[in-house]
């Protein structure tokens, strides 16, 4: 006689994605208050009341950690430039509302979310993959924008398009990359108007 099929016990207590949630929100707030810089793994399984071991089951280093939060920050502000564009018919408007709304998110994650800047600074600084994902993405949006200008007659077709679309993107970067960013705010709205008319009259047709 074969023996019936107990189902696996249930286990008990957070699932693993509990876990690495809660995680992530105590570091988010450790880094937020100290710097990812300054804080260590033994300061985020003291927070949690984890052992470092414990944490490790999820993450394989601090910066796999720093990764998920810097990879939602930058997922923000591509929800909001993409937001800012949506809906909007003419390539040259959606050209300037994109330079506004990476001026605005900038100017905020300095001056608001200012310690979580730091992660920022050091995911640009090292390349972290969330950040080379992040600049693939607004590339990737400039060089849509400009193909439909081209294709309304709004923008000349004479330069390659991959060159014309990393020529706004080198435009726009000292307002996108942190470590730049930190010395271009003073004037980042106005500059940001004018960096964005002479660029339109660039691609005038």
């Amino acid at each position: 006689m074969t023996k019936a099929h107990m189902p696996a016990p249930q286990l008990r207590g957070p699932s693993d994605h509990e876990v690495r949630e809660q995680i992530i929100e105590a570091a988010t707030e450790c880094f937020g208050r100290y710097g990812y810089v300054k804080t260590t793994v033994s300061d985020l399984a003291n927070a949690i009341g984890f052992s470092k071991a414990y944490i490790y089951k999820f993450f394989d280093s601090k910066q796999a950690i720093g990764e998920v939060i810097c990879a939602n920050r930058l997922g923000t502000i591509l929800a909001a430039v993409e937001a800012s564009v949506a809906g909007v018919p003419a390539a040259s408007e959606k050209l300037r509302r994109m330079f506004r709304a990476l001026v605005e998110a900038g100017n905020y994650l300095f001056s608001q979310d200012r310690q979580l800047y730091d992660i920022a600074a050091t995911s640009a600084a090292e390349s972290w993959p969330s950040v080379v994902a992040y600049q693939d993405r607004l590339r990737g949006l400039i060089l849509q924008i400009l193909r439909e200008g081209r294709e309304a007659g709004e923008f000349e077709r004479k330069t390659p398009l991959d060159e014309a679309a990393n020529a706004i993107y080198l435009v726009m970067r000292p307002y996108i990359n942190p470590l730049q960013l930190q010395h271009n705010l003073d004037n980042a709205a106005e500059a940001s108007n004018q960096l964005s008319s002479l660029i339109l009259r660039s691609l005038a047709p």
